[in-house]
């Protein structure tokens, strides 16, 4: 599905988009992700997008003006047995190009993901922010989300 919103064009991510997807996120310093357009790593994003393309309950999207990727989130949804047996969306990875930003890009891609899941019947959206983003907190507060929980993280790798 995509929807053009204010000349943004919001639609599932392509395999050809990859490249685009990298740089949004190697360009984020904040996030520690150790993200990097390096092209030895590039398989590893391939890898991820075909699980995520895979998987039923899981959808890449980007944001698009012109033909230039300016933005991407993903959302998953996931049924717990706590809340009666509901469904929650989750809403992952939520970037938009620096150059971009302040544009109701982010404000677009979440208002879409919301619509997403109230057409899934879905009772919850919830996503998490690294705690060093006060921005991003008053740009999620302004759309609607209360903070409510503590998050705890264990590095594996």
């Amino acid at each position: 599905m995509a929807v053009e919103l204010q000349g943004i064009l919001i639609r599932e991510a392509r395999l050809e988009d990859l490249p685009a997807l990298v740089a949004l996120f190697a360009a984020d310093t904040l996030g520690g992700h150790g993200d990097t357009t390096d092209a030895a790593a590039f398989a590893d994003y391939a890898r991820a997008y075909a699980v995520i393309e895979a998987s039923p309950d899981q959808t890449l999207y980007v944001a698009e003006r012109g033909s230039e990727v300016v933005g991407t989130f993903q959302t998953m949804l996931t049924t717990s047995l706590t809340g009666r047996g509901s469904s929650t969306m989750i809403i992952e990875a939520v970037q938009t190009r620096a150059d971009m930003r302040g544009r109701g890009i982010g404000t677009g891609m979440i208002e879409f993901a919301i619509s997403e899941a109230k057409g899934r019947g879905v009772r919850l959206v919830q996503l998490t922010s690294n705690a060093l983003r006060r921005d991003a907190h008053r740009f999620y507060e302004r759309l609607g989300f209360k903070p409510s929980h503590l998050g705890f993280k264990m590095a594996l790798k």
